[in-house]
């Protein structure tokens, strides 16, 4: 993951030094492919790859929880790191007016409690998930024009948005990783949730840097030139949450609240002991 993320960055040099690039990148796939060999033939794996049997297609689907958390991870932390380099490195503010200017997307840690579990409780994790990546859509879409000299009121909605957004994604996406396998194997989907959260998130900002240096290439460094190189890489998080929503429409199939996973935890428990169909 690491070899991947650094392969990622290094595309903003171009053709310039593209050997050590595709070496990486190369090198990351290569050791992916050999940790698939090796998993597959220990007799204890690390991973057991059995678990992805469950696809994206299933009403419950770990593999598909999966990949809309690295999405929506990797927009999120992506988005949020442009705009810091916009704020600081831009507009100039300090580090504390920056951090005071963005604490409004740490709405997430109030509505998670409070907001996130009434609507699972109404209209199931998946559509939860899906609003909160139309949402997202939209918040990171309303930055795409930002001028030389926005206001903080014309930044906060998107703000705002991204914030909401991501307590209506990140909370049921974790209740969907888990409620694909049996109980035994929690543990498991867990760590692997947690897994593609870390990889999306060096992902995200790896491809946002990258994107931001291929723009910003060639150019007389102007603030105009600047400007429209962050402009850019916003694009990025944009269409990393536009994948993510079309990841997370497959589940739209399934209406049940979260309460009801209890009840069909045997039925898939036996449908996965049993080998289960590639979604």
């Amino acid at each position: 993951m690491l070899l991947l993320a650094y392969g990622i960055v290094r595309l903003e040099h171009g053709g310039e030094g593209l050997g050590p690039t595709l070496g990486a990148l190369a090198a990351g796939l290569a050791l992916v492919a050999a940790f698939v060999v090796i998993e597959r033939r220990a007799a204890a794996p690390l991973v057991r790859l059995g678990i992805f049997r469950l696809g994206i297609f299933r009403k419950t689907a770990t593999v598909r929880a999966d990949l809309a958390a690295l999405l929506f991870l990797g927009a999120f932390f992506g988005f949020q790191f442009i705009v810091t380099l916009y704020l600081q490195e831009l507009r100039g503010w300090s580090s504390l007016q920056t951090a005071i200017a963005l604490i409004v997307m740490g709405c997430d840690a109030v509505l998670v409690p409070i907001l996130a579990p009434r609507l699972v409780h109404r209209f199931g994790n998946s559509q939860v998930i899906f609003g909160g990546f139309l949402l997202a859509v939209v918040a990171y879409g309303l930055f795409l024009p930002v001028g030389a000299d926005w206001s903080y009121a014309a930044m906060f909605p998107g703000l705002l948005l991204s914030g909401i957004a991501f307590a209506l994604v990140y909370g049921p996406l974790t209740i969907t990783a888990t409620d694909s396998v049996a109980q035994e194997k929690q543990g498991l989907a867990g760590g692997l949730l947690y897994t593609f959260t870390q990889f999306g998130s060096a992902v995200g900002i790896s491809a946002v840097t990258a994107v931001y240096g291929i723009a910003s290439a060639g150019t007389d460094g102007s603030p105009g030139a600047v400007l429209n190189a962050y402009r850019t890489a916003l694009i990025v998080p944009v269409v990393m949450v536009l994948l993510g929503a079309a990841v997370s429409a497959l589940g739209l199939r399934s209406t049940r609240p979260a309460e009801s996973r209890q009840q069909s935890a045997a039925p898939a428990a036996r449908d996965e002991a049993s080998g289960g169909v590639p979604g």
